[in-house]
C-alpha cells in the first residue's frame, strides 16, 4: 500500500492525542509547550482546599513532575548540599530516579544513584538555586527515562526494573545542568551540552548511540520537535548566539540561524504554525523565526526579535499570543505573535523572588507558578487580568513545572509533591 505524505505526521498526531486523554509524559506535557486540553482544572486552592495529597519527598529537587499510566515520575537528591552553611560530605550525594502512585501519592520505588566526583561543590549564587537534580523524565507508556547529568542516562519499566544505564559525559558546571530527555519514535534525545558538549540520540531498546552532534555551547533548554510541514518534525534547539535544527532520524543539520547570544540558554522553545518562539537572556530577549529551510536562514527566516523575555521561564501561545514571566523580575508579558508587539506587562503581587517554573493554559487560564509566593492564574487575553492568586503550599522553593492529568494538578516543591484537585 502506499503512504500518503502526510501518513506520519498523521501518526504523530494521534499518538500526542491519545497521550492527551490522561498523560502528561514529559517536561511541559504531550505537545511540549504547556498547553492542556483536556477537563478544566481547579481555580484555586490551599493548604485545606483542594489538596487530593501530600506526599514528602527524600530530597530536594527543580525537576517536574510526569504522569504516566497512573504513576507519577520525578527526581531529586540526597546526601550532601541541603544547608549553604553546612552543605556536609559530597561523597554522599544521590540523585534519586523516583515513582509515587498517583491515585495517593505512595512512592512506589525510589532508586538513588551516587554521583560521580568530582561534582559541583553547593556553595555561590547559583549551583543552590537549582541544585543537583533539574532534569525531568519523559515516558513512552511502558518504560520511563531518566537523564541525571554527569550520572547519565537510565532506563527503567513503569515497576521499576533497570533497563539500560549510557554514560552521556562527566563535565560539570558552576550552575548545574537541567535540559530533560524527549522521545520521536524508537529513540531518547538527550541534550548533553554541558556533560560532553554533545546532543545524543539513544536506542529506546537498548541505551545505544544512534547518532550524535558536538557544538552545543551553553544550551540549557530541553530540545524540541517542530513541524515545518513536511513528513517529520525538525529537531530545534537554541545554543549560544545560534538556533540549530536537525533531522531527528540522524542527527543532520537541516538550517541555523543567528539568534540570542547569552551565558546560558534555558527557556525551551514553542511553535505554532511553523513559526518558533524563542526566550533567553539576563537582560530579558525573544524572537520569533521561521522553521524550514536550508543552511544559514538568518536573512530570511527570523520574523522579529524584542527586548523582553525570560532567562528560565518558557512561554505558552493562545490565541495570536504569546505569554511569559520574566524569571528575575517576576513581570509578565503578553506580546502579538504575529509581529512581536507588547500588549501588556504586569508587575506580579505580592512580587515572587522568582520564576522558574513554566506556565501551563488550560482553555483560556494561564498557571503561573513562582519560585516562593504560590500560583497566579490569570486570564490568556489581551488585557491583563489576575483571577487568582494561590499562596506557596510549604515554605520551600517551587521550582518544577506542574504537570496535569484527568483535571488535576501535579506540583513539586524542595519538600513535597502536591495533587490538586476538586474533592
Amino acid at each position: 500500500m502506499k503512504s500518503h505524505p502526510a501518513f506520519p505526521a498523521l501518526l504523530l498526531l494521534c499518538s500526542s492525542l491519545a497521550a492527551l486523554a490522561g498523560d502528561w509524559p514529559r517536561f511541559r506535557g504531550p505537545t511540549g509547550d504547556g498547553v492542556v486540553t483536556e477537563a478544566q482544572l481547579p481555580l484555586r486552592w490551599s493548604t485545606n482546599e483542594n489538596i487530593l495529597w501530600r506526599t514528602e519527598l527524600p530530597g530536594p529537587g527543580s525537576s517536574s513532575p510526569i504522569v504516566s499510566q497512573g504513576r507519577v515520575f520525578l527526581t531529586c537528591w540526597s546526601g550532601y548540599g541541603r544547608d549553604l552553611q553546612n552543605p556536609g560530605d559530597p561523597t554522599q550525594l544521590k540523585r534519586h530516579a523516583l515513582c509515587l502512585d498517583r491515585r495517593d501519592g505512595k512512592i512506589l520505588w525510589d532508586h538513588p544513584a551516587p554521583a560521580p566526583l568530582p561534582e559541583t561543590p553547593y556553595v555561590g549564587p547559583y549551583l543552590p538555586q537549582g541544585g543537583y537534580a533539574s532534569h525531568t523524565p519523559v515516558s513512552d507508556g511502558a518504560n520511563v527515562f531518566f537523564f541525571q547529568g554527569k550520572n547519565g542516562v537510565f532506563a527503567y519499566t513503569h515497576a521499576g526494573k533497570a533497563l539500560w544505564h549510557a554514560d552521556v559525559g562527566t563535565n560539570k558546571h558552576d550552575w548545574g545542568t537541567g535540559a530533560s530527555p524527549v522521545l520521536f519514535e524508537d529513540l531518547v534525545i538527550v541534550n548533553a551540552a554541558f556533560e560532553s558538549d554533545t546532543l545524543y540520540a539513544l536506542r529506546k531498546a537498548d541505551g545505544k548511540v544512534a547518532w550524535s552532534v558536538k557544538g552545543m555551547a551553553r544550551a540549557w533548554n530541553t530540545p524540541a520537535l517542530v513541524s515545518a510541514g513536511g513528513e517529520r518534525p525538525e529537531l530545534v534547539v537554541a545554543i549560544a548566539g545560534r538556533l540549530r535544527a536537525f533531522d531527528p532520524r540522524d542527527g543532520r543539520e537541516l538550517w541555523h540561524c543567528r539568534a540570542i547570544n547569552a551565558a546560558e540558554l534555558c527557556p525551551t522553545i514553542v511553535a505554532r504554525d511553523g513559526i518558533i518562539y524563542l526566550l533567553g537572556h539576563p537582560a530579558g530577549q525573544a524572537m520569533a523565526v521561521r522553521a524550514g529551510g536550508r543552511g544559514d536562514v538568518t536573512a530570511t527566516h527570523v520574523v522579529w526579535q524584542l527586548n523582553k523575555g525570560s532567562n528560565v521561564s518558557s512561554p505558552v501561545w493562545h490565541g495570536g499570543h504569546l505569554y511569559f514571566a520574566n524569571d528575575s523580575r517576576a513581570q509578565l508579558y503578553c506580546v502579538k505573535a504575529a509581529s512581536g508587539e507588547v500588549v501588556w506587562e504586569q508587575q506580579l503581587q505580592p512580587r515572587p523572588d522568582k520564576i522558574y517554573a513554566s506556565p501551563i493554559l488550560s482553555g483560556d487560564l494561564l498557571y503561573f507558578p513562582t519560585r516562593n509566593r504560590g500560583v497566579f492564574v490569570i486570564g490568556a487575553q489581551p488585557e491583563f487580568k489576575l483571577l487568582a492568586h494561590n499562596p506557596a503550599l510549604d515554605p520551600t522553593p517551587f521550582n518544577g513545572s506542574p504537570a496535569v492529568s484527568d483535571g488535576q494538578i501535579f506540583l513539586r516543591s524542595d519538600r513535597a509533591v502536591y495533587c490538586i484537585g476538586g474533592k
